[in-house]
């Protein structure tokens, strides 16, 4: 089997130091794995399921020498900078960032949901976390049913945030516990006993822009340009895991046993519906894990006899599925197509 070298920029990230270990569950063919970081890392040794490695600081150049695939893990300012030309030459280039998620000319991919849409594109883009965790439980509804309306409201964790938002949440909870004033700078506001219905900038909208990214996002990976949909986030005080409450319109009535065997059948998904013994999705059971879960299944009261209208929750591991997993998923596609140079 032909083996590929890989390089992961932002490697000491909270993204980037998943991807490793990813790489070796889904036993992608590696033949070299190479770490990109800042002069604050270089130098630093890393153990990973391919040996140690050393963190080199991020030379655009030495990224193209030493790659096939690239991770990119940083902010959209650097990969906007560095990620197009870096994905030349035959080399694939998968980001994580919002940098090119919604340019026509890249595809925004979910592994299972529109993985066709990948072609023969070098520079791929992941989603937003919350996006790709709520597409587990919507692509299979939209294939089947039909999508007409989504509205979204989501519970996310402060890994989010990532480091500096863990870390922050961990001391106020001390904090809070000890009957200290509880501090923040990685949040608008104190975090530990608390949630913060603002999850980055405001728009004029008066929406924020994580929550037009879920809905710009899906609009492009469902191919439902014109779907009416709203989203709502809120901070929570959990450090990993969000969740997602998600009513929604179909255009063909819905069948809630035959919706829960389609969502047992669906790769990444496991269903957590059992009301009466207290099974639902929750952060601490889908923390740390692949699967996506999905539960709390029912009509809408709010529209009697109406079985279009649906509501559940569901719930993933941001960190993974929302972001390195998903990245890895799409090299793990790009690599079936045997196209890489």
């Amino acid at each position: 089997m032909e083996k590929y070298r890989v390089s992961v920029c932002g490697a000491a990230g909270e993204v980037g130091k998943q991807i490793p270990s990813l790489l070796e569950a889904k036993g992608l063919p590696v033949g070299e794995l190479h770490l990109f970081g800042s002069e604050r890392t270089e130098g630093n040794v890393v153990k990973t399921p391919f040996g140690e490695v050393e963190m080199q600081k991020f030379l655009r150049d030495t990224v193209a020498e030493q790659s096939d695939i690239v991770f990119m893990c940083v902010g959209g300012e650097h990969s906007m900078e560095h990620a197009s030309d870096l994905a030349t030459d035959g080399r694939v280039v998968i980001d994580n960032s919002s940098a090119f998620r919604l340019d026509d000319r890249v595809p925004l991919i979910v592994p299972g949901v529109n993985t066709e849409a990948i072609g023969d594109a070098n520079l791929i883009a992941n989603p937003n976390c919350t996006t790709a965790i709520g597409m587990m439980s919507l692509a299979p509804i939209a294939k089947k049913y039909g999508l007409k309306r989504l509205e979204m409201e989501t519970y996310q964790a402060a890994s989010g945030a990532g480091r500096l938002g863990m870390e922050e949440l961990q001391q106020g909870m001390a904090q809070l516990v000890n009957g200290k004033e509880v501090t923040n700078k990685a949040f608008a506001h104190p975090l530990a006993g608390n949630v913060i219905p603002h999850i980055d900038k405001f728009q004029e909208n008066g929406y924020t822009k994580e929550e037009m990214k879920v809905v710009w996002e899906t609009r492009k990976i469902l191919d439902l340009l014109d779907l009416p949909a709203s989203c709502g986030a809120v901070r929570v005080p959990t450090e990993r895991s969000h969740a997602e409450a998600i009513s929604i319109e179909t255009n063909e009535p819905v069948d809630l046993h035959e919706l829960r065997e389609i969502w047992e059948a669906s790769v990444g998904l496991v269903v957590r519906d059992d009301p009466e013994n207290n099974v639902y999705p929750m952060p601490i059971n889908t923390s740390n894990q692949h699967d996506v879960a999905v539960g709390r299944l029912r009509y809408n009261i709010a529209y009697p006899e109406d079985k279009t209208r649906l509501k559940f929750f569901t719930c993933g591991d941001q960190l993974l599925r929302g972001a390195a997993l998903n990245a890895v998923e799409i090299a793990e596609a790009v690599i079936a197509q045997q196209r890489v140079a």
